[in-house]
């Protein structure tokens, strides 16, 4: 099996671009690694790749979901191991491409599900027993008592007799995993800029459209791009406002991204040239065919 190439990065960088180059090079199949793009009607705020900025080049896993449907990092894992096997059983070359992190790294690495976890809200307890509760199970957990979401995790986890470690660091497949970078000034100019762009493209009226699946589509609620626009279909808040917060939180999205991507994943990384994105594509391509 030849190595699947994974192409990751903060938003805004390039990474489609980059891809369906790579994709004409390598005669390959993209499978997209950002969580918006999996839903449908989710177009402008998620800059899911037009027909024509696909060019001909097969994608999976976009467009895939209703807004009303819930969509796991699990589901996820499974969907993109059975591509894969479909890709390659086919002769063709595998591209995953985005930034969700942690969705990529359930895909590829030993991030195992235990299917037979409990799901309990404890919903009559305090963060402070449900802690409680942990450390007199296994005391050497430490976890925030703040961290409500965790808590309730670890704790379900635990009562089920789950074994909370696994092989999170070990890679099931052979990969290149490249990364595309740039310095911060550079990158948050053109995220603001594209957050500008969003907007005259149309991204207010894609927002109106979606007014009703508001109430009943958790991806609306906290995908950025589009959760921010909450207070502004519901309680008249300033589009210029929106802006700013999408803006915000863009920048601070590519921050973590950053931070996840150093920490979690064995990454190559390229500066961007883009006044003359071929000159990347062309060090990328050096590098893969090492």
């Amino acid at each position: 099996m030849k190595d699947i190439i994974v192409i990751v990065g903060p938003t805004g960088i390039g990474k489609t671009k980059l891809s369906i180059s790579l994709a004409k090079i390598y005669d390959a199949e993209i499978i997209n690694g950002d969580s918006v793009s999996i839903y449908k009607k989710l177009d402008i705020g998620s800059a899911k790749p037009t027909v024509e900025e696909m060019d001909g080049v097969v994608h999976h896993l976009i467009d895939i979901k209703n807004l009303d449907e819930d969509y796991s990092i699990y589901d996820y894992q499974k969907d993109v191991r059975q591509k894969i096997d479909e890709i390659t059983r086919r002769g063709k070359r595998v591209i995953i491409v985005g930034g969700s992190g942690l969705y990529l790294k359930a895909a590829l690495y030993d991030y195992r599900f235990d299917c037979n976890t409990s799901n309990n809200l404890y919903e009559d307890l305090t963060n402070e027993e449900i802690l409680s509760k942990i450390k007199r199970i296994d005391n050497n957990i430490d976890i925030h008592v703040n961290n409500r979401k965790r808590l309730i995790r670890t704790l379900n986890k635990l009562e089920s007799e789950e074994k909370i470690t696994n092989n999170k660091d070990d890679c099931l497949y052979p990969v290149k995993i490249i990364g595309l970078t740039t310095s911060r000034d550079i990158l948050y100019d053109r995220i603001n800029k594209r957050v500008d762009l969003m907007i005259n493209n149309g991204l207010v009226d894609e927002v109106i459209s979606l007014k009703e699946d508001y109430n009943n589509s958790r991806v609306l609620n906290t995908a950025i791009g589009y959760k921010e626009f909450y207070d502004y279909l519901f309680n008249n808040k300033a589009l210029s406002e929106v802006t700013v917060e999408i803006k915000k939180n863009s920048r601070h999205f590519a921050k973590r991204q950053y931070t996840f991507f150093n920490h979690q994943m064995n990454v190559e990384w390229f500066s961007v040239n883009f006044d003359d994105f071929s000159i990347t594509i062309e060090e990328i391509k050096t590098y893969l065919d090492l």
